[in-house]
């Protein structure tokens, strides 16, 4: 069974800067595989962020671009998502997701095959 733990959220002022982290297990990595996060702030559509291939190209939401980076560690099984310079409008429950094959759109009108229970960033100006 697959898994995907998230961790790191909490509260931040306005400019400040959070790590998130996302804990994979149960899953078999392949020659490709996608891992990224979506958010979904209240009352509005869930959003990809940002994600990562298996050979670390990137891709991110123009919101946050040259904001947020975002990294993995295959030893350890594990999703990043370094966010600075945070913004009120960066308030959202945050998920990690993985599936299998290349990246592409950040997940723009489906849903990731697999995705994680969520991590909550709230910001506060």
């Amino acid at each position: 069974q697959v898994q995907l733990a998230e961790a790191g959220g909490g509260s931040v002022q306005a400019g400040g800067s959070l790590t998130l982290s996302c804990v994979i297990s149960g899953y078999e990595f392949g020659w490709a595989d996608c891992m990224g996060w979506l958010r979904q702030a209240p009352g509005k559509a869930r959003e990809g962020v940002a994600d990562i291939d298996t050979r670390r190209n990137t891709d991110f939401a123009e919101s946050v671009k040259g904001r947020f980076t975002i990294s993995r560690d295959n030893a350890k099984d594990t999703l990043y998502l370094h966010m600075n310079d945070l913004k009120p409008e960066d308030t959202a429950m945050y998920y990690c997701a993985v599936e299998r094959g290349l990246c592409g759109g950040l997940w723009v009108g489906y849903s990731p095959h697999e995705m994680g229970q969520g991590t909550l960033v709230t910001v506060s100006s």
